[in-house]
């Protein structure tokens, strides 16, 4: 949005201005059909007249049950109007997640987007959703709506955009509440950050539940008044078919789905080069491996962006810059408005270079957990300091590294061990696909390293093999004692690591 408009205080007024100022420009393209921002913004009209037919209004919570369509788009702005909280959750959620998640917000309303989504289906028949078409959102699924839902007091709702749940690192889900002001200068931030420009059009496979769909893809593109090529699930042939088109500038997603990419094209021996519009690349949600990053950016021909971000502070805070590329894996230098400190155990900064738990302060911290004030204490510290919960450290060029998490700490004969570390180095052996690594409680009240490794198709697993590799490659109490296959990492649908199966995996075996 231009820099000498009045600053936007919601994020719905980012396709009201282009409505304005661009009516004709093609905001989304979806299976073919394209919406443009006034066809988007009467959309949104209309489903506003929907909500409030049904009761919504400020301070209400919708939960949505959906994968990447137009109507949720829709539905997020629509809210955002209202002062009421879209509550996205990715359809693809087993029944007791979505209904652990249900019962903590207490939705006034629940929509299935059915006709994008089968899994959403699913959902709808079990919370015997009727079939409706409102206009602006054509064919949902909605609940009878729950009378007995409160809502929330009218400065708390016009502060929040939206609640996304986030289950951490034990499977718990958080209902994180993230604020307007905190999208949309972030979303402002990764315009500049990417250089965007109203013909850029961004891939978006992201899920919309998760704060990658929503600020990185959604918020940001719209907010340049670019185009959105959206998809409800991620197929390689799709994508590289859309680039070979030029139909992509802007190419973002969690590591695994640029895995998945690289591997589709040398399966395929057709290459991507040169391509015709692509001209960004971009991963985050997780730690970028060296030898991901160089195969990537061999087959692009271009370099592949990194950054650091999290739910709790309404995107990223340390990315990599299109000026200077970096060679290594750092998650390149903080955004403007962010600071941060790293602390030892004591809550006191650490020296320079060294490993510490990492705290952010800024316009993106969120207002606090949803009807969670122990959880939100935790987080929010004294002074407007956010803990992350993530060990990194910072080089001497001030770019960040991150460690890991501060519960995922392995600490093995007194030595502190950290698992991305040790990832990093399994995925470089030519048969692994992707790691996990964990700890295992010893009797010895000592903790064992166990891995878990996801092999290519086609290789061969050799725990021996493998063990074999690691020892010129890390320290003693670095390698894993156990080296176990799995047919597949299990991760969420926003490619974080579920480590938390992981251990249950590992204690299941005592």
């Amino acid at each position: 949005m231009p820099p000498d408009r009045e600053p936007a205080q919601r994020i719905s007024e980012i396709p009201r201005h282009w409505a304005i100022q661009a009516p004709g420009h093609v905001a989304v393209f979806e299976d073919g059909r394209t919406t443009t921002f006034s066809q988007l913004w009467a959309g949104i009209e209309d489903a506003q007249r929907y909500l409030q037919a049904q009761g919504v209004g400020t301070g209400d919570r919708v939960l949505i049950a959906a994968e990447n369509c137009l109507a949720v788009i829709t539905l997020v702005f629509a809210l955002s109007e209202l002062g009421a909280w879209p509550v996205v959750v990715n359809a693809r959620m087993t029944e007791r997640e979505i209904e652990v998640i249900r019962a903590h917000c207490r939705p006034r309303l629940m929509l299935f987007t059915h006709a994008a989504s089968p899994d959403a289906l699913r959902h709808g028949v079990r919370y015997r959703a009727r079939e409706i078409a409102p206009a602006g959102l054509g064919p949902l699924m909605a609940s009878a709506v729950d009378e007995t839902s409160e809502r929330e007091p009218e400065a708390l709702a016009r502060d929040v955009a939206a609640l996304i749940y986030t289950s951490g690192t034990t499977g718990q889900p958080k209902g994180a509440m993230v604020t307007h002001r905190g999208l949309l200068h972030f979303s402002r931030v990764t315009v500049d950050s990417r250089r965007m420009q109203a013909d850029d059009c961004a891939y978006a496979v992201m899920p919309m539940s998760h704060v990658f769909g929503l600020g990185t893809l959604l918020l940001s593109t719209l907010h340049a008044g670019a185009s959105l090529y959206l998809c409800a699930r991620f197929n390689a042939a799709d994508v590289t078919a859309a680039i070979r088109q030029g139909a992509i500038t802007l190419l973002q997603g969690v590591p695994m789905m640029f895995s998945r990419i690289v591997a589709h094209v040398r399966a395929s021996d057709l290459p991507l080069l040169p391509s015709p519009r692509l001209r960004y690349l971009y991963t985050g949600g997780g730690p970028l491996d060296p030898t991901l990053k160089q195969e990537v950016e061999t087959m692009f021909g271009q370099p592949l962006h990194h950054g650091y971000g999290m739910t709790e502070y309404a995107g990223s805070l340390f990315v990599t810059r299109m000026d200077r590329p970096r060679t290594d894996c750092s998650a390149g230098e903080i955004v403007e408005g962010a600071e941060l400190q790293v602390v030892g155990p004591n809550g006191k900064p650490v020296p320079e270079g060294e490993p510490g738990e990492l705290w952010v302060r800024g316009p993106g911290v969120m207002r606090g957990y949803y009807h969670a004030p122990d959880l939100t204490a935790d987080a929010l510290l004294p002074g407007g300091w956010l803990n992350t919960g993530d060990i990194g450290r910072l080089g001497p060029d001030g770019a960040l590294f991150i460690v890991g998490r501060t519960g995922e700490l392995i600490i093995r004969s007194g030595f502190n061990v950290y698992p991305n570390e040790v990832e990093s180095v399994i995925n470089t052996h030519p048969s692994v696909r992707r790691s996990a690594v964990v700890g295992q409680p010893a009797a010895d009240g000592n903790e064992e390293v166990v891995a878990f490794v996801e092999i290519k198709d086609g290789e061969r697993f050799d725990a021996g093999a493998l063990h074999a590799y690691l020892i010129n490659r890390l320290s003693p109490y670095k390698r894993p004692g156990k080296i176990l296959r799995v047919a597949a990492i299990p991760t969420t649908a926003s490619g974080k690591l579920l480590k938390h199966q992981l251990r249950q995996m590992v204690a299941a075996q005592k």
